[in-house]
This record gives C-alpha cells, sequence and structure tokens, in this order.
C-alpha cells in the first residue's frame, strides 16, 4: 500500500515533497499492510514520544541542582549558583514558543518528517552536548554561556516536537472515553522523571563525590540521544499513518501560519494558557523545587530524595489513571476544577512540611504528587476544541508552549529565591497564584468545558 502522505505534499496541493516523504517512507512500510492504527497503538507511540521529551527535561533540573551551581557557578554561594543555574533553565521555556514558530514553518514547506527528524535530533543532540560541557575552572564564564547555549537548543527543539500525536489520539478516542485518552500523553513525565532519577541516584549511590562530579553525573546526558532516536522512529511510524494523513488533509492536523494562528486565535491561546497554570506550577513544586531545598538546606543525602521522588512519580501515575476515570464520568472541567480547589488548599499549608524534616518531606511529596497526578492527567489539550479546525494544530501547539513558559519556566526560579528570602510560606502563596488563574480561566469560558466533555 502507499500511504497517501506519499503522493501529497505535507500542505496538500498536490506538489512533492521527496525531502518529507522520503524520510516518512520507512516508518509508513511498518504497517504496509495494515489499514488501521487502533488508539492503543497511537498511544504507544505518544507515550514513548512523551517520555523521551521529559527525560532530556529531568536531567537537566537534576543537573542543575547537583551539578551546576559548583560546575559552572563556583564563584558564588551554593544558593545564589543554584538560582543563576535555575536562571538558565528558564530558557528553554522562553525558546519553547520561538521554537514553535520554526518549526511550524518547517512542517509548512518540508514535512512532517522533516521536522520531526530535525527536532528530535537537536533536542537529544542539545542533551547530550551538555555531558562534554567544560567547567568553569577550564574556561571560565564561557561555560555558563555554552550551557545557555545548550539549554536554547533544548527549548527550541521542545518547541518542534509537537507532532499532533495527542490531539490524534483523542480525535480517534471513543467519545466516552476522551478523558481517559487526553490522560495518556501526560504519563511520560513521571515516566521520565523515574528513569531520569534513577540514573542519578544508582551513579550517586555507586560513585564517591568526586568521580560524581568528574564524570559520573555525564552518562545520563548520553542516554538522552539514545532515547530521542528510538522516539523518532516511533513517531514517524505514526505521523504516516493513513488516519493521520486524512485529519491532516481535512485541517484538522494541519498546521497553519504561525503568527496568522496568533492574530486570528488569540482570545483562545491566553485564555487556554491560563487554564493548567495549577497543575503547571506544581509540577515544578515538587518535582524540582523541593531536591534544591533539601539538597541546600538539610543534610540529608540527594540520592534518598531521588528515590522519594520516584515513589512519588508513581503516585502520581496512578493518581493520573485515577483522573482518566473521573474524567468520563463528571467531565475534564470538572476535574481540573476540583483538582485545581484541593491545590488551593495544599498551598496553605505543605510547602511548611519540607522544613519539618524526613516525615514531613515525605508527607509534602506523596501529597504534592497525587494532587499533580489528579491535575496534570486533564491539562493536556483542554481548550482544544475551541479553535477552528484550520488553525487547531498550530494553536494546540502555542497555548501549550505558552502554558509552560507561564506557569512553570520560572517556578523553580521563583519558589527559590521566596523559600530563601522570605520563608517556605511564601511559596504556597505562589502555587495559590496559579490556582487563581485556572480558576478564573475556566470561569471565563465554560465553552470549553462543554466541548472537552
Amino acid at each position: 500500500m502507499t500511504s497517501p502522505s506519499m503522493t501529497l505534499s505535507p500542505g496538500g496541493n498536490g506538489r512533492d515533497a521527496p525531502d518529507s516523504t522520503g524520510l516518512e517512507k520507512d516508518a509508513a512500510q511498518v504497517h504496509a499492510d495494515e489499514k488501521h492504527i487502533a488508539p492503543g497503538e497511537i498511544a504507544i507511540g505518544v507515550v514513548l514520544g512523551r517520555t523521551s521529551e521529559f527525560f532530556d527535561f529531568f536531567v537537566y533540573a537534576i543537573a542543575s541542582v547537583l551539578v551546576f551551581p559548583a560546575l559552572i557557578f563556583p564563584f558564588v554561594d551554593r544558593v545564589t549558583g543554584t538560582l543563576f543555574s535555575f536562571g538558565l533553565f528558564a530558557l528553554a521555556f522562553v525558546f519553547r514558543p520561538l521554537g514553535s514558530a520554526l518549526f511550524i514553518w518547517i512542517d509548512l514547506k518540508h514535512g512532517r518528517g522533516v521536522k520531526l527528524t530535525i527536532a528530535l535530533f537537536l533536542l537529544g543532540g542539545s542533551t547530550m552536548a551538555m555531558a562534554f560541557l567544560p567547567g568553569y575552572g577550564q574556561v571560565g564564564i564561557v561555560a555558563a554561556w555554552l550551557l545557555a547555549a545548550c539549554r536554547i537548543g533544548q527549548g527550541m527543539a521542545l518547541g518542534g516536537t509537537w507532532d499532533g500525536l495527542p490531539s490524534l489520539l483523542s480525535l480517534n478516542a471513543p467519545e466516552d472515553r476522551r478523558g481517559w485518552y487526553a490522560m495518556i500523553p501526560q504519563l511520560g513525565a513521571p515516566l521520565g522523571l523515574i528513569v531520569a532519577g534513577g540514573l542519578f541516584a544508582f551513579f550517586l549511590t555507586t560513585l564517591d563525590n568526586a568521580d560524581f562530579v568528574a564524570w559520573g553525573w555525564r552518562y545520563p546526558f548520553f542516554v538522552a540521544f539514545a532515547i530521542n532516536v528510538v522516539a523518532l522512529f516511533a513517531r514517524l511510524r505514526l505521523v504516516a499513518t493513513p488516519e493521520f494523513q486524512e485529519l491532516f488533509e481535512s485541517r484538522e492536523l494541519q498546521p497553519a501560519p504561525f503568527w496568522e494562528t496568533v492574530r486570528e486565535e488569540g482570545g483562545t491561546i491566553v485564555l487556554g494558557s491560563f487554564a493548567p497554570l495549577a497543575s503547571f506550577a506544581l509540577f515544578h513544586l515538587v518535582t524540582v523545587f523541593p531536591l534544591s531545598w533539601v539538597v541546600l538546606y538539610t543534610r540529608e543525602a540527594p540520592e534518598r530524595f531521588l528515590v522519594i521522588e520516584m515513589i512519588g512519580a508513581v503516585v502520581c501515575i496512578l493518581a493520573m489513571l485515577v483522573s482518566g476515570v473521573i474524567a468520563d464520568r463528571v467531565g475534564r472541567r470538572a476535574v481540573l476544577g476540583v483538582s485545581a480547589v484541593l491545590i488551593g488548599a495544599y498551598s496553605g499549608f505543605a510547602p511548611q512540611l519540607l522544613g519539618a524534616g524526613a516525615f514531613g518531606e515525605t508527607g509534602y511529596m506523596m501529597a504534592g504528587f497525587a494532587l499533580l497526578g489528579l491535575a496534570f492527567g486533564q491539562s493536556s489539550g483542554v481548550v482544544n476544541g475551541s479553535f477552528t479546525p484550520a488553525r487547531r494544530y498550530t494553536g494546540a501547539a502555542t497555548t501549550a508552549n505558552l502554558a509552560w513558559l507561564i506557569g512553570a519556566g520560572f517556578a523553580p526560579l521563583v519558589a527559590l529565591t521566596l523559600a530563601s528570602k522570605v520563608g517556605l510560606w511564601s511559596v504556597g502563596a505562589y502555587l495559590l497564584s496559579g490556582v487563581a488563574c485556572t480558576l478564573a480561566a475556566l470561569a471565563i469560558n465554560k465553552e470549553w468545558g462543554r466541548s472537552a466533555r
């Protein structure tokens, strides 16, 4: 069987696009005898892709606490060095929207296969390049500029890894299972954390501090490249499916020009970016920030806390599964609203638990990951139905990137600054602001809730 994508250009205008179809041809042959790809198969490809992205994300996040303050910023105290590191951490989120604009243009001109291949190789390459990063002792402040360049590369690539597969999964899901299938792409986050945390915990446990600082921390960055290659082929297989091509040609998944989408759908993009802020802010306040607090202000071994985070990630997965079941019964908007209220209650007392010893830390982490699973499980694409079909693909990608920038990009930097200068209670106030944004966005546009049911 010849895939339609091998005869039509990515824009559906009939022109040949050999640079795109050549990359997609082998992927299409994997299912050459099949006429249908089940939602379950799409789900596997989506989870693999998202896990690879979040693995790269968490490898950098963990190193930004355990490695980069001493390696790149040894000329300042540990707290300031970690704040500088978190400043570079935010760069990826700043450049994600720019990456979206660039790679949507590549998609329009050269096709989905070319776009995905470049984006995933850039993501894996930028992450792997950090494994060769020299320290301040070798090249001075140039080390910080090199790290910033790698982080910008990660951000640009993440802006281009949007492939429409979560939308394809949702559009192929049974009507009464939309909440369940909306949850599936989000599983990549806790899975990526488990793999990244496990690798760092292993090297911290088996190596002495000198060896870990010298070379042990670099190995997880090498692994990232291999994971991205596997994810690339899993995703190319799916974007070459007849289902994807049919949706693409009907404009359900066809990219629209970036600036045109921003101009015509700006209100939906802005409100959609605020809808998941409670879960996005909580995301970094239970994964990145608490690790920095424990390393800087307690004597607890970082590998022990990484194990706690991995256990928390399992709790998050279970909570995500529950969110899918509940959302199919009561609606996604209801799950987002109730979980935001619960996060608001959590923000009033939970951050102080980080200063209450090992038992308090564990309580903060387990409760936080449970709430994260409920909220984050339904935060993907909640406004996609509000976009016009012609701009849904680009609008969904732009909304997701802007939401990460507003809700999560600066969260570790802000939280550590507040906690170190004001107190842990102020972190709860910061989280509460995200809750207010989510509830306000859901209240302003109730139509999203009806379309997401």
